[in-house]
């Protein structure tokens, strides 16, 4: 028995049996308001999947499952026959089934009885109910991987909402950026392995880049087959995250083989599926290469095509949802695929053209898509039956004897409409220039078919470059976009360039600033704001700030999250950049207007009530644009460690030095803080990149002026927060460049001062203890340059141009046209300022004083330390209060106004600080014990510590020199060692003294001794001194205390009561003595020298690197500190007090900062931009010069030549046919000559006419006969539609050539058609009995009814009228209310369009105009403001809607005082053979701008139904109205001498 029939009789009680891994049914969950806005119609839904959870497949947790298993059986459901009527067909074994195609035993048992009510007759749609689906969860196929994907089995009548929602909501597809529908043969089909492979790579690409879902029929077999595998063949050879391609196969449930395993009630989690082809017989197997698989039900067994409208109406509905991504909303575009095919492709095709789908033909893959491809490029009236007769039997030689003539007349009516519009129709052809590619031409069929789509104003082209963007597609975009066909305006581009920079798309944003996009026009406060609402949730950035929302929520006590704004963004990254920057976007005063007008309830990617063009519509006023653009973009990007962009950014960047720096500093902060392992490297690396960055622009500005360049490292950055290059490399830890011999050279410059660098050290030292010897040359100095005689001493400082002394007359100084230069000599008092004020002197000096200060502190601790304190004692006192005013100094120095807190926690992280605060309390706590006489000894001793911290302190001032600085950092680090080796020695220690102490000594109480035989001992034991008593050989009981009463003794070890010999067990203390000093000598002290060499071969290696780093620190430090060294430096200390506290005068700035004036600043970043510039050159120079590059540079050209040599053949071809062209001209004059030379011959009487052979047309003028008939068809086409609008009645097909009524037709059986409108009161009547119709009276007045037409009389048949333009392929009135002509009025309302100041706009030097649309309640179309007229009526009723009653008289005239531009038939869609709309259209034009007609008309229109639209449009020939209407437009247009 089948799993069909086991599942309706499964009882509750057997689920588990059926499905082991469910149990009972979970409860539901109330519905999450997600759902209400997606779905709004559903049952209860319980999905509680986010698209934060939506990554690689598919949820898989338990609440997932139970949440799909309460949900898809409330929501979807199955088909099943419940009456069983015996078939005149058998099954494949021969077994009697019934009309639904499945066996007695698998349908539900009261399908089988006797029926009572449900009659003999099979009928689908009485004997087929729904009930809740059987068939849904994962599946897995058996034998091919652990793949998992995701199936349900769904009604034929399932509303696409629904099923989308199962996609979205639950099964955690993303929704897609494009989708793809492939269609073709579902047979086994050879391709070409060209073509295959390039439809292959084609197809993927285009879905991988694109984020495209693909849609085929999912089954293992023709072109789904080929897609599964091109899909199977791009995962293996990507990476997880690359190899995510979302393919959905829709099948028929009733087809697929082996569906019983699929069978399981509470969800298959896995369902096991087996791929058997050998046994599927007519079935179909699924393809194990997709994703998702949707199986349509409709209760039959064997029947193919049953998913095809369900599929139509998923592929709409899907295409009519708006996606938001990057803050841009686009429509999803879809396109449909053909390969190969059959009927039912051709129908595929034909809804697929019907519903505006764009179609890619490829050409070459047989069948369906050859015979569209190759009559694609002809005239609509040269696709003729017996042409595609002919197509048939070439392409479909096995099944030619199926097609009938009726099928071949619904094939050629297809067809031509499907090459009608052209605009849809793209054929792939291999070797087509231009289309090397699948994806390209899918991705050109989109916007071909985009380009061609009736809109308004720019509405079009914006849509094209949405798409573009979101399918991240740049090289689409260049080709077909950004052409000449349309201007671009920079302030256009604003709204899709911010929707590239969220969505990380750096290729678009480099091609919207080569378009022309001004960063200082598009960055706004706004779009700041906007920007950072749009950070991804993941990034840590984002989790920054909303710590800092969250603390501001706290502090304000409010319960609303505040909204986003600058300051907070600063804040955050101020603790990013460091404290010595200022904030970067200044917090707003109260009184000011709030910076942002947009609501951003949640971090996402629209901002609710605002759309990304509104942030653009401002008025001038009130955009707010920040200082620095690029600053903040290049911040933007950098926080969320995005390289390609931040790269671009940064090129654009005018102060690149320090953003480059600042950079670093950002990513190498949020790196420290960063969880992901990954990303925290890629964050180090890209900090070390722009390090990089900022040395090559260095180094280049170097070699070109060393002066200026040194000026870079110390100029304020105003937009950097008020800091230097040098800063924000110091507070980046940025060694390499600040190790830059440029910086380096500097460094050196500001420590020698106003001394030249070429003095050596002797000679300083020589003048510092004889400083007359400063008036000889012994010492050189530098000078200055002075500008003007009123230059102030600051204006000099900032514009120091340095030069040594002999060097003077050989400097060139740099030109500054208004201010003239002279060298200005150093007086006497200059000389010995400048000097006594150099830091390398000032550094000398308080060398020389603190070893004074050791050697005097030392001689009093050894040799003067009295009861009473002597003058050298109180000296040191003295001296060491010095030291402590200078540390307070240091202390509360902040000329930055950081504040007292900031400021001490900046003193205190620097190591050397610690160690003159640990010094001077211990020396505080040594004197309070010394000043106490009973405590005179301890002090001492406390002192003696003190003298070891002061002593340690002399390392830091060996910093500063090249031997011993490195050194010092390496024994730095060597500690670290230390210590990490001491606890790891602690433990055995620890371990061996215990255990030596538990097993020699018994119940020791006295601590002291427990320490030393537990910790002491143990530690000596490592070096050698082992204790005696250990082993009881040399055992003394004289050396302890037998009861541990001594204090001076240790207590005896275990021995006996009689000789008092010990009794411990010598040979496990041995041992245990042995591996102690094993592990502790032998290996714990050969992996502390291994840590130790380790440790100097690593630090050696950047050795140079630190200690130039950690020399800016001295440098600094004593270039502000006050020239006086202790004690002396209490003078400096008291005039800083009188300035600051009795003068109030401010602190001056000794940082190695200098505040350039507007000027000069912006001639010295000028310069910088260029020099970076230059450097960007040279690094693609370089990257071009690469080995590496240049070998993938060569092998991409010789890919391109293999694919040159491979389309060959396909040239060739093309000469061929270049060929033949040539020949058939050849031809074609032959012919000319030929019917010359018989109308010749004849005229002389030499032949009679009825002899004259036929001679062919020319082909050129064929093909233009053809272009004019293609572009004003001969028949109606409207009218021809197979499916008649407003109802389900499909028309019968007439081909062109079979429209007239002249031609015959036999197998023309139309339908009959006619609605009943019950809101008209007068109609004809509904049904065509001839007794109603003979009442009618025809090409005359009826009664109120004008039966007659403009055309003349029109013929009657069988009573009923006949469409003077032919077939329609329907009988009957269809909506129309009358049979004949049913008569329309159209007004065409137009004026000229005009600019602000009144002159009328030109496009292509003729004018331009303006119409009066309309859309009309429950339509989405726009049409003219006219309509159907009811009998006895001048107006039509939808032109009454639109104008006030006391306005219709006046309308009446200006149609009289118009100008008729059409009067006759109109091809209407609604037109059948006996019904059809006839119109008189009227042009009422207004010409000037003043008219007083217009004016009232506009008023009017002011007052109409406030359901309708009324708007003045731009004509032109993509006006998004009806058909017909457009060609009235086309007629008042030339009338006028407008643009069209």
């Amino acid at each position: 028995m089948s799993a069909r029939g086991r599942c309706a009789k499964v009882l509750p009680s057997e689920l588990n049996k059926v499905c082991p891994e469910r149990g009972d049914d979970p409860a539901t969950h109330p519905r999450k308001m997600s759902d209400f806005e997606v779905v709004p119609n559903l049952q209860q839904s319980s999905s509680s999947v986010s698209k934060s959870r939506r990554k690689a497949h598919f949820p898989t947790g338990s609440n997932e499952k139970e949440n799909l298993i309460s949900w898809i059986p409330e929501n979807i459901r199955k088909k099943e026959c419940t009456y069983f009527v015996e078939s005149s067909q058998t099954s494949d074994s021969g077994r009697i089934v019934c009309e639904c195609g499945y066996l007695r035993e698998q349908h539900l048992d009261d399908a089988a009885k006797p029926p009572i009510f449900l009659g003999k007759e099979w009928d689908p749609s009485r004997h087929i109910q729904e009930m809740p689906t059987d068939a849904f969860g994962d599946i897995r196929f058996t034998g091919l991987g652990q793949k998992t994907g995701k199936y349900v089995r769904v009604s034929s009548d399932t509303p696409p909402r629904v099923i989308y929602h199962l996609m979205t909501q639950h099964w955690g597809l993303d929704a897609p950026n494009l989708l793809i529908s492939v269609t073709g043969g579902a047979k086994n089909f050879v391709m070409k392995p060209r073509l295959k492979n390039i439809f292959r790579q084609g197809l993927v690409k285009v879905a991988q880049t694109t984020g495209a879902w693909i849609i085929t029929g999912g089954s293992h077999a023709g072109v789904m087959k080929q897609v599964g595998e091109a899909v199977r063949d791009f995962i293996l050879s990507c990476s997880h995250k690359e190899g995510e391609i979302v393919t959905i196969g829709i099948a028929t449930w009733g087809t697929v083989y082996n569906r019983e395993s699929l069978v399981c009630p509470m969800g298959g989690f896995p369902a096991e599926y087996v791929l058997d082809e050998e046994n599927q017989g007519s079935l179909s197997c699924l393809d194990s290469n997709h994703s998702h698989f949707i199986l349509v039900d409709d209760g039959t067994h064997g029947r193919y095509g049953v998913e095809i409208p369900l599929r139509t109406r998923l592929e709409k509905f899907i295409s009519e949802q708006t996606k938001v991504k990057g803050g841009v909303a686009i429509k999803i575009p879809i396109v449909c695929v053909v390969l190969e095919g059959g009927p039912g492709t051709l129908d595929t095709i034909y809804n697929a053209i019907t519903n505006g789908t764009p179609c890619v033909i490829v050409e070459g893959s047989g069948r369906v898509a050859d015979v569209i491809a190759q009559v694609a490029n002809l005239p609509v009236a040269k696709i003729t039956m017996a042409l595609i007769q002919k197509k048939l039997s070439v392409l479909f030689q096995d099944t030619y004897e199926l097609f009938t003539e009726s099928k071949l007349v619904e094939w050629t009516k297809k067809i031509q409409d499907i090459v009608r519009s052209r605009q849809l129709l793209t054929v792939f052809r291999e070797g087509k220039y231009g289309q090397q590619d699948v994806d390209v031409a899918i991705l050109q069929a989109l916007f071909k078919a985009s380009r061609n789509q009736d809109h308004f104003g720019r509405e079009n082209w914006d849509h094209q470059l949405k798409l573009a963007v979101a399918w991240n597609r740049v090289d689409i975009a260049r080709s077909e976009i950004f052409t000449d066909d349309h201007d671009w305006k920079p302030s256009d581009l604003h709204p899709v360039m911010a929707a590239a920079l969220i969505s990380n798309k750096p290729e678009f944003v480099k091609l919207f600033l080569e378009q022309g996009v001004r960063l200082k026009d598009f960055v706004t406060w706004d779009t700041l704001v906007y920007l950072y609402d749009n950070l991804a949730p993941s990034c840590l950035f984002h989790s920054k700030l909303q710590k800092v929302l969250l603390e501001e929520r706290e502090h304000t006590a409010g319960s609303k999250m505040p909204r986003l704004q600058m300051h907070h963004v600063s804040q955050v990254l101020r603790e990013l950049l460091g404290c010595s920057t200022q904030p970067l976007y200044p917090k707003p005063k109260h009184t000011e207007r709030p910076r942002l007008s947009i609501p951003v309830p949640h971090i996402k990617l629209n901002v609710q009530g605002s759309s990304l063009r509104s942030l653009y519509k401002r008025s001038a006023g009130r955009v707010t644009f920040t200082m620095d653009p690029v600053r903040d973009l290049l911040i933007w990007a950098v926080v969320q460690n995005r390289r390609e962009l931040a790269e671009i950014i940064w090129a654009q960047s005018q102060d690149c030095m320090a953003a480059a720096l600042a950079c670093s500093k950002i990513l190498k902060e949020l790196a420290k803080e960063e969880e992901d392992t990954d990303t925290t490297d890629d964050m180090l690396a890209l900090a070390e990149e722009y390090e990089h960055k900022a040395i090559g622009v260095f180094t280049d500005c170097y070699r070109k002026d060393e002066e200026r360049a040194q000026k870079l490292l110390t100029r304020v950055s105003e937009a950097w927060g008020k800091t230097t290059c040098l800063q924000l490399a110091l507070e980046a830890k940025n060694m390499n460049f600040v190790s830059h011999g440029g910086v380096q050279a500097f460094l050196t410059k500001v420590w020698w001062g106003k001394l030249s660098v070429d003095n050596g050290l002797w000679r300083v030292i020589t003048c510092m203890l004889f400083f007359p010897l400063l008036y000889t040359n012994l010492i050189t100095f530098r000078y200055f340059w002075q500008l003007g005689h009123a230059g102030t001493e600051a204006e000099l400082s900032s514009s120091l141009t340095l030069c040594c002394l002999g060097e003077a007359a050989e400097l060139t100084p740099i030109p500054a046209p208004s201010r003239e230069k002279r060298l200005q000599p150093m007086g006497c008092l200059a000389r010995l300022r400048a000097f006594f004020t150099a830091p390398i002197v000032i550094f000398l000096m308080n060398i020389l004083s603190y070893f004074t200060f050791l050697l005097l502190f030392a001689y009093v601790l050894m040799v003067d330390f009295q009861p009473t304190p002597s003058w050298r004692e109180y000296l040191i006192y003295f001296w060491l209060f010095s030291l402590v005013c200078e540390e307070t100094r240091q202390l509360l120095y902040d000329p930055d106004g950081l504040g007292v807190v900031k400021m001490a926690s900046l003193y205190i992280k620097d190591f050397w600080n610690k160690l003159d605060i640990c010094a001077i309390l211990v020396f505080i706590a040594g004197l309070t014990c010394r000043l106490i006489p009973s405590t005179l000894y301890p002090g001492r001793i406390v002192l003696s510590l003190a003298f070891i911290i002061f002593c340690l302190r002399l390392m830091h001032i060996f910093t500063v020199s090249k031997t011993l600085g490195p050194k010092i950092i390496i024994v730095k680090r060597m500690m670290k060692d230390v210590f990490f080796f001491l606890f790891l020695l602690a433990v055995w220690v620890v371990s061996f003294g215990v255990a030596k102490q538990a097993i020699l000594i018994h119940n020791e109480e006295r601590v002291e001794w427990l320490f030393r035989g537990v910790v002491y001992h143990s530690y000596l034991t490592i070096f050698g001194q082992i204790p005696s008593y250990i082993d009881g050989v040399n055992f003394n009981i004289d050396q302890c205390s037998p009861n541990g009463t001594d204090p001076y003794k240790p207590k005896c070890p275990e021995t006996n009561a009689d000789n008092k010999k010990p009794i411990f067990p010598e040979w496990l203390t041995v041992i245990l003595l042995c591996l102690y000093l094993l592990f502790t000598n032998i290996l714990l002290l050969n992996l502390l020298i291994a840590m130790f060499n380790y440790t100097f071969q690593q630090v050696q290696e950047h050795t140079d690197q630190i200690w130039k780093f950690q020399r800016h620190d001295l440098i600094e430090e004593y270039h502000g500190r006050p020239p006086a060294p202790p004690p002396l430096i209490l003078l400096n200390h008291l005039q800083l007090l009188l300035r600051r506290g009795l003068l109030r005068q401010p602190a001056t700035h000794h940082k190695l900062k200098e505040k350039l004036e507007k000027n000069e600043e912006a001639a010295l970043l000028s310069w910088e931009m260029y020099l970076k510039e230059n450097y960007l050159q040279h690094q693609q120079c370089q990257e071009k010069q690469n080995t590496e590059q240049m070998i993938r540079d060569i092998a991409q050209r010789v890919d391109v030549l293999a694919e040159l040599l491979d389309l060959d053949r396909v040239k060739r071809t093309g000469v061929v046919e270049q060929r033949l062209g040539s020949l058939e001209d050849q031809v074609h004059q032959s012919a000319q000559a030929l019917r010359w030379m018989m109308q010749a011959l004849r005229g002389n009487g030499f032949s009679s006419g009825e002899d004259v052979p036929p001679v062919a047309l020319d082909t050129k003028e064929m093909d233009l006969q053809g272009k004019h008939e293609e572009s004003q068809p001969p028949h109606h086409v409207l009218a021809r539609n197979l499916l008649y609008p407003g109802s389900h009645t499909l028309r019968f097909p007439v081909p062109d050539e079979k429209v007239p009524w002249e031609v015959d037709f036999p197998l023309y059986d139309p339908p009959a058609f006619s609605a009943d409108h019950k809101d008209m009161a007068v109609q004809d009547p509904f049904s065509l009995s001839l007794e109603s119709l003979l009442k009618i009276n025809y090409n005359t007045m009826d009664g109120l009814i004008d039966r007659q037409s403009f055309h003349g009389l029109y013929a009657v048949q069988d009573g009923l009228p006949l469409n003077p333009m032919g077939r329609t392929g329907l009988r009957g009135r269809g909506r129309l209310h009358c049979f004949g002509p049913n008569h329309a009025l159209h007004p065409v309302v137009t004026r000229w369009r005009r600019n602000l100041d009144g002159s009328i706009i030109r496009k292509s030097l003729k004018k331009m105009l303006e119409v009066l649309v309309a859309q009309y309640p429950l339509s989405d179309v726009w049409a003219l403001p006219g309509g159907s007229l009811e009998p006895g009526e001048t107006l039509p009723l939808k032109l009454k809607w639109i104008l006030r009653r006391e306005f219709w008289p006046q309308f009446q005239n200006l149609l009289k005082q118009g100008t008729e531009v059409h009067k006759g038939y109109l091809d209407d869609p609604r037109n059948t053979d006996n019904a059809w709309v006839e119109t008189v259209a009227i042009s009422v034009h207004f010409d000037t701008q003043n008219d007083v007609e217009m004016k009232r008309l506009n008023s009017f229109l002011q007052g109409c139904d406030p359901e309708l639209c009324i708007r003045w449009q731009v004509l032109d020939k993509r006006i998004p109205l009806h058909a017909n209407h457009k060609e009235l437009l086309h007629k008042v247009s030339t009338l006028l001498g407008a643009y069209y």
